[in-house]
C-alpha cells in the first residue's frame, strides 16, 4: 500500500504544536487501546478516536493523549520513510511485513529501518556528542543496538538508522519533515555501497550490517 507523502507530512505537522512528552512507558494494554493509529493517517480522525477511548475507559486525558499521539507520530513517519526506500529501484519490500523479520531487501541484504532522534544518553547528547558520532558512527550504532527497548522490536539484525539532529534540540520535529527525509534517503540510495556498511559482531557467529543516514537541521 502506498501513501500520499505530502498528505502524511501535513498531518504529522499537526502534532508539532504539542510538547514532546511521555507520561508513562508503553505497555500492552494501552498499545491495544490505541491500535487505531495504524489505520488513521488523519490527525482529526485520530483526535476523535482518542476522545472516544478516553470516554469509554475513563482515562486521564493528558497521559493517554500524549501516549497515543507519540505512537501515531512515530508510526506514520516510519511508514513514510519505508515508502521512500521501497519506491526506489532495486529495493524490495517484505511481502509479509507482519513477520517482523525485515522491512525490505536491498542488494540481497535484508534490512530493518528505524528513525530515531539523536539520543541524550550518548555521551551527553550535546553538540560535542553529535560531532563525535559523525566522526565515529560505529560507536553510535553500537550504543543504539545495546540501548534499544526490550519490547517486540528488539533485535540485533541488520538495520539502517535515520538519525535526526536539530541544532535547536527539537530533534523529534524532523520526523515530520518528509521532504527533508526524502532528500537524505535518496542521496544515500544513490551512493549506496554495501562494502561501506558498518559491520558489528553483536552476537556469536552472526555479523550485523548497519549504517547511519543523518537528517539534520
Amino acid at each position: 500500500m502506498t501513501h500520499d507523502l505530502d498528505y502524511i507530512e501535513s498531518q504529522l505537522k499537526k502534532r508539532l504544536p504539542y510538547k514532546n512528552l511521555w507520561f508513562r512507558k508503553q505497555d500492552d494494554v494501552w498499545d491495544k487501546r490505541s491500535a487505531f493509529i495504524y489505520d488513521t493517517p488523519s490527525w482529526d480522525d485520530l483526535v476523535k478516536k482518542m476522545e472516544q477511548t478516553i470516554n469509554r475507559y475513563q482515562y486521564d486525558k493528558k497521559p493517554y493523549f500524549y501516549y497515543t499521539i507519540n505512537r501515531w507520530y512515530n508510526y506514520w513517519s516510519a511508514m513514510a520513510v519505508e515508502q521512500l526506500f521501497t519506491q526506489a529501484t532495486g529495493i524490495v519490500p517484505n511481502p509479509n511485513p507482519k513477520s517482523g523479520q525485515y522491512d525490505f531487501m536491498w542488494n540481497g541484504i535484508p534490512f530493518d529501518h528505524k528513525t530515531s532522534v539523536f539520543p541524550k544518553g550518548f555521551r551527553g547528547g550535546n553538540a560535542a556528542a553529535y560531532a563525535f558520532a559523525k566522526a565515529n558512527p560505529e560507536a553510535l550504532v553500537t550504543w543504539l543496538y545495546k540501548n534499544q527497548s526490550t519490547g517486540q522490536r528488539f533485535h540485533l539484525k541488520n538495520r539502517l538508522f535515520i538519525i535526526c539532529y536539530a541544532k535547536d534540540g527539537a530533534h523529534y520535529k524532523i520526523k515530520a519533515e518528509i521532504g527533508l527525509l526524502k532528500t537524505v534517503i535518496q542521496s544515500y540510495i544513490n551512493t549506496f555501497d554495501p562494502s561501506q556498511l558498518i559491520r558489528l559482531q553483536l552476537q556469536a557467529k552472526t555479523e550485523t550490517l548497519t549504517d547511519i543516514i543523518w537528517a539534520t537541521t
